[in-house]
C-alpha cells in the first residue's frame, strides 16, 4: 500500500508509541511503502526543533536532524506535483496533497482535520492514523 503521513504522524510516530508509531513499524516490516518530499522534510525538522520537544530529543540522545534523515531513509523522496489550492485554510497541507498525487499514493494518513475532511482527494482516501493501522494489520 503507498501512503504519504502527514508531518503529525511522522512527529508522533518518532516521538510516541500508538497507531503513528505502527504505520512507521509497518513500513520498516515493509507492509507499506512511504513516500515524502524535501518540503515534507523541511517541515519535519521545523515541527522536531520546537522547544517543546528539546528535553525529550536530548533525553534520547537524538537531534532532529537524525530524525529526519532516519525518516528519509525509511520513506521514498520524491518530487512532488504542482496542484491548484485545495486546503485554503492551511495551504501547507497541500504539500501532502502533492506528494500523494506524485507518488500514487492509495492513502494519505493524518491527524489534520483539514485533510481529513476531505476524506478522499483523487485516487487517495485520507485516513487516521487508527484507520490505516486497522487495515494493514
Amino acid at each position: 500500500m503507498r501512503v504519504v503521513a502527514d508531518t503529525n504522524i511522522v512527529v508522533s510516530g518518532v516521538m510516541w508509541r500508538g497507531n503513528p508509531r505502527k504505520i512507521l513499524d509497518a513500513a520498516r516490516a515493509r507492509k507499506v511503502t512511504l513516500f515524502t518530499t524535501a518540503t515534507l522534510l523541511a517541515e519535519l525538522e521545523d515541527v522536531l526543533e520546537r522547544e517543546k520537544f528539546v528535553g525529550r530529543l536530548t533525553a534520547a540522545g537524538v537531534t532532529p536532524r537524525d530524525l529526519v534523515l532516519g525518516y528519509a531513509s525509511l520513506a521514498s523522496v520524491i518530487e512532488p506535483v504542482e496542484i491548484e489550492p485545495i486546503i485554503l485554510d492551511d495551504p501547507d497541507d497541500d504539500a501532502v496533497i502533492a506528494c500523494a498525487v506524485a507518488a500514487r499514493c492509495e492513502v494519505i494518513v493524518s491527524g489534520d482535520r483539514h485533510l481529513l475532511d476531505l476524506r478522499q482527494y483523487q485516487d487517495s482516501r485520507i485516513l487516521t492514523a487508527r484507520e490505516l493501522v486497522t487495515e494493514i494489520e
